[in-house]
């Protein structure tokens, strides 16, 4: 009996791993068919393990209770159905939340556990045809679990042989629960990363079921220290750090500094990176092509979550971690961000989220980054109860843009200021005055993208009457990418592509290659190196460089699945878990589901030994705390 209600749980998993499929068509177009169905064969393996861990009591119980026990069958059965319906429920959140972060649920609790308590209310008004085919699935469950017959006469007397046979039996049951537990023979119990193993990697997040990623990370193994060289010295020549360039001597120029960071503000939606075509992004794309503006036209996010940005834009820090650096263990490593860096220069440094106070610990990475103050929600005026509130998140873009602009009219000169925006973020909700407004667009995304922008158009013209306009450096990019429709952008690498723009109105910006490789993580060299502060290099991270620099090509770093990758002009390079190197040629926001071939040796050493010294730089780095040493 344990076995059919196995069974039958295993086929309800293959119901939950195809919904998973059909609403994420888009990450696996373009994917044979056959290998599509080898990851569903594959994704078993996953299931048995995740199964057997959540129904463990139910196993260890079955055992115990007698079948002949009507009553002990019956609360056996509600506790199946109970245990179960939360897998259930995992699961089908993935089926829409794999969207907006391009990774199985894992440790979302503890990262953006209280935002997603706050939210619930919301969510589930929003996603409410989640729970039609949730409740089918566990009213399925509940009628066909498998219940003994009921006994007609007093079970006779177990004999010494039967009572034998019986012993022999558990100890197998036990045995096979072990193996299932651990998920085969192999040394080491499965890993998550085991599911990228097959090729093309992304349908390791079909592989995969929720309910084993989230098990996994209730009690997460710290990370391992990596030893692709012997020593950190041995890696320097590897990790291609590169300092700020060499310009003539100039005295550093007292520039304000302002990035706008833009929730979801992905390179698909704008014009000026698709030719004009499908954009919901005047306003930036006529800011993105002004005299005194640079549009670093190969840019990458060093993420796909808000959580992963800031460390990325304010400290120069990637995310290639499992879990967000704002809430791992390393939050007191040493970190130097720009608030600190600008700060020992006079600077006041202020960083601005108009969502609830705490919302994904930013207020305290601000601190970390050096900012001198956090404004959040509870310090606009009216809070909560402002007309301005959009009843879910925080101040809709446009006011809180222009009290943005108010507050930097009251700062001291010189300033740096972030600012983090959240419109465009689910449930994507515009204010009253401009419903049906902006272009529908195809994805519920697409208004409130067009929202922000207009809400950029008018901080900036009510800014350039302000006197510290003229001197101000202003950097937009966004945080990371969200819905997509557009099949070029439906892979690996479109999933990172964001916009950088640089905009100087006051004086022209150093020369540069717009389609130099830049990411998240070259803002603060570039910041540092267009305010000529170069003796604070020593402040930096080796991942990212100037995107002034123009003895350097640029790169980009991000991990995603269970691979590290590494973008170059000519080539994108994958360092999966085995530490094998794969290499694909480069386009904009493109790169083949299929790797080349017949690679050239040398290119593959010589970038796979670049991304393996960007990871054993960063990973022992965080262990040792010694990213600058």
């Amino acid at each position: 009996m344990l076995l059919r209600r196995f069974a039958l749980l295993l086929g309800v998993y293959t119901l939950l791993r195809l919904g998973f499929y059909l609403f994420n068509l888009g990450t696996f177009r373009g994917i044979e068919a056959s290998a599509v169905l080898l990851a569903f064969v594959h994704g078993l393996r996953f299931d048995v393990s995740a199964l057997l861990w959540l129904n463990l009591p139910l196993v260890l119980l079955s055992l115990l209770v007698p079948v002949s026990s009507r009553y002990g069958q019956q609360w056996l059965r509600g506790l199946f159905v109970g245990l179960n319906a939360i897998g259930f429920l995992l699961n089908v959140i993935d089926w829409q939340y794999f969207k907006f972060i391009g990774r199985r649920l894992s440790n979302e609790w503890h990262t953006i556990g209280g935002d997603i308590q706050r939210q619930a209310g919301q969510i589930v008004g929003h996603y409410w045809y989640l729970l039609l085919p949730l409740g089918a699935l566990v009213y399925l469950l509940w009628r066909l679990c498998p219940m003994p017959k009921p006994a007609s006469a007093t079970p006779p007397q177990l004999t010494r042989r039967q009572w034998l046979l019986r012993g022999l039996e558990g100890a197998v049951i036990v045995g096979l629960v072990v193996l299932g537990l651990r998920g085969g023979w192999q040394l080491k119990p499965l890993r998550t990363g085991s599911a990228f193993e097959q090729q093309p990697a992304v349908l390791g997040h079909l592989a995969l079921n929720s309910t084993f990623t989230v098990l996994k990370s209730v009690d997460e193994v710290p990370m391992e220290r990596i030893s692709f060289f012997p020593t950190a010295a041995a890696l320097r020549p590897a990790l291609g750090a590169a300092a700020l360039p060499l310009r003539p001597a100039t005295a550093p120029t007292p520039d304000n500094v302002v990035v706008l960071l833009l929730e979801s503000f992905g390179s698909e939606y704008t014009g000026v990176e698709n030719g004009g075509r499908g954009g919901y992004t005047p306003f930036f794309d006529s800011l993105a092509t002004a005299p005194s503006a640079l549009l670093m036209r190969e840019n990458y996010a060093n993420g796909r979550r808000s959580i992963e940005a800031l460390p990325a834009v304010l400290s120069g820090l990637p995310s290639i971690m499992d879990e967000p650096f704002i809430t791992s263990s390393f939050q007191t490593a040493e970190l130097h961000g720009l608030g600190e860096i600008l700060g020992r220069h006079g600077y006041a440094t202020a960083m601005y989220h108009g969502a609830a106070n705490g919302t994904m610990g930013f207020d305290m990475f601000a601190g970390i980054a050096g900012m001198q103050h956090y404004y959040g929600l509870n310090e606009y005026p009216g809070g909560v109860g402002s007309p301005d509130y959009d009843g879910h998140w925080g101040i809709f873009d446009e006011p809180y843009l222009q009290y943005f602009n108010r507050q930097l009219a009251a700062t001291k000169q010189p300033f740096f200021a972030t600012l983090f925006t959240l419109s465009a973020h689910d449930p994507f909700k515009l204010p009253e005055a401009y419903k049906d407004r902006f272009p529908a667009g195809t994805l519920p995304i697409h208004p409130t993208i067009a929202y922000t922008d207009l809400a950029l158009r008018r901080f900036f013209r009510a800014a350039r009457q302000q006197p510290w306009f003229g001197h101000t450096l202003f950097i937009l990019t966004a945080d990371h990418t969200s819905q997509s429709d557009q099949e070029g952008y439906a892979n690996p690498l479109g999933n990172f592509k964001t916009p950088l723009l640089f905009f100087r109105p006051g004086h022209p910006l150093p020369a540069a290659n717009p389609h130099r490789i830049s990411q998240q993580a070259d803002v603060p060299a570039s910041v540092l190196d267009v305010l000529g502060l170069r003796q604070d290099q020593q402040l930096l991270l080796p991942f990212g460089s100037s995107v002034f620099d123009a003895a350097s090509p640029g790169r980009a770093i991000f991990r995603d699945g269970d691979s590290y990758f590494l973008v170059h002009s000519d080539f994108v390079t994958e360092l999966t878990n085995a530490n094998a190197v794969r290499i694909y040629p480069y386009q904009t926001h493109f790169i083949p589901t299929k790797p080349v071939t017949n690679p050239d040796p040398a290119l593959v050493q010589q970038y796979g030994d670049e991304l393996r010294a960007c990871v054993q730089f960063y990973v022992n780095g965080l262990l040792d705390n010694r990213l600058y040493k």
